[in-house]
């Protein structure tokens, strides 16, 4: 076995081990080499991994190995997984306008959506996809919000800028709830199969 090899299987042990994201920087010191090899190694166990149940996902400037989707529906089964409720539509729009302006604050996606919101930033950070951030510089000092890296697990984004882009300004529609973007909505829609 060739020492790539082994620093490939070092990093999966790790991962399997901790089971949540580790930053590339705590993988280099465990395993005392640079970021070069490290990137190496990260390559080829992503295509080692390819074949079988489990994938490498970049989350990030972290690494975290997950259950490769297509595999779903055969580990609920085996575990019985209690899947929690979808996200409203409600819920999504407010997602999505986080996702897309942050941070932000409550004030401004009400704006933007036109209703009160506190049901939906409740639900969201329940369910870890937004937290706070911070805290304006505007009277009252409001809570920013910002997604998480839950966030970015659940909908496969490695980082923010992997965010399809908005549409092009177009005259508003007649009547009807403000799009959601097709990555919020596809996955919002899997996980309503699921449960």
């Amino acid at each position: 076995m060739t020492l790539e090899r082994n620093i490939e299987a070092a990093v999966e042990a790790i991962l399997f081990s901790v089971g949540d994201a580790v930053e590339l920087e705590k993988l280099r010191y465990a395993l005392d080499i640079d970021a070069e090899t490290l990137t190496g190694a990260v390559e080829n166990l992503k295509k080692s991994l390819e074949t079988r149940g489990v994938r490498l996902m970049e989350i990030g400037e972290s690494l975290q190995l997950c259950s490769a989707p297509e595999y779903f529906e055969y580990i609920q089964k085996a575990v019985q997984l209690r899947k929690q409720a979808g996200l409203s539509a409600a819920a999504l729009e407010t997602l999505s306008i986080i996702a897309y302006n942050q941070p932000v604050t409550k004030g401004k996606i009400e704006f933007i959506r036109g209703v009160d919101c506190s049901h939906s930033v409740s639900r969201l950070m329940e369910r870890g996809f937004i937290d706070e951030v911070g805290r304006a510089e505007a009277p009252g000092r409001p809570i920013l919000y910002g997604t998480t890296e839950e966030f970015l697990r659940c909908f496969g984004l490695k980082n923010l800028d992997q965010l399809p882009p908005l549409p092009e300004k177009q005259k508003p529609p007649e009547a009807g709830p403000p799009a959601v973007p097709d990555i919020i909505a596809d996955a919002a829609a899997e996980e309503t199969e699921m449960s």
